[in-house]
């Protein structure tokens, strides 16, 4: 592996789906491998990438105890662009930086939730497009309810306007080295890796996501990405 990732190879992209979180809202149910439409929801989230001509690698990064059955439904789904399967840090971001650390010359890297089974090629391509002037680009959708700002004793301090509020999607585009460079000065937790590029001093561009592209996290989630899946499959999409 090169380190520096300085030797790219044609624009070469790069994937890490990143499943190593604890389900912790789940009731029980490990949601990563949680059966949808017959087979595992991380099945349905990878092989998207695994089909789409503009990735080249994937990394998927799992809890340490979950490796061999992620290693095992590579093999049986023959994920020929699955490079590696790693374990994850302590955080988020140190899962995402783990998968950093094993892509091989990679120009472009797409950060994806592994419990988002519902995206599709296309979300990948239009973030890989509109990457290209700023080096960030994530998906989101303009925010439909009204949001309140709560203080810590529950009462509203505060009504942002809504027609400013966006909610942000996976999968997230960056340039290597700016998505390295963000994990190298990150000091703080972050929610998403465009937090971490944005306090690096980088411009984000945001494109439209998509509203079925929801994150699983909880058992009813499941339900609703079954519907999402099974009706993709009927119209042929």
């Amino acid at each position: 592996m090169i380190d520096s990732n300085t030797e790219y190879v044609m624009e070469k992209v790069g994937a890490i789906v990143v499943a190593a979180g604890k389900s912790e809202r789940m009731g029980g149910v490990e949601k990563i491998f949680a059966e949808i439409d017959g087979k595992p929801l991380l099945a349905h989230t990878v092989e998207v990438f695994q089909r789409c001509p503009s990735i080249d690698e994937i990394v998927i990064v799992l809890s340490q105890s979950k490796l061999n059955i992620g290693l095992s439904l590579a093999k049986e789904y023959h994920w020929s662009k699955v490079s590696t399967v790693c374990p994850g840090g302590a955080r988020r971001q140190d899962s995402v930086n783990e998968g950093l650390q094993r892509l091989v010359r990679c120009k472009w890297v797409v950060i994806h939730d592994g419990a988002r089974p519902c995206l599709t090629q296309k979300l990948i391509t239009d973030g890989l497009r509109e990457a290209r002037d700023s080096g960030a680009a994530i998906p989101a959708v303009p925010v439909i309810d009204t949001i309140k700002i709560v203080s810590s004793d529950s009462y509203v301090k505060d009504t942002p306007p809504r027609d400013k509020l966006w909610a942000v999607q996976t999968p997230q585009v960056f340039r290597f080295d700016i998505i390295s460079e963000a994990h190298r000065k990150a000091k703080d937790n972050v929610t998403d890796d465009a937090s971490l590029v944005e306090r690096a001093g980088h411009k984000v561009k945001a494109f439209n996501g998509l509203n079925t592209n929801i994150k699983v996290t909880t058992p009813e989630d499941l339900i609703i990405a079954e519907a999402i899946i099974k009706s993709r499959k009927q119209m042929g999409s």
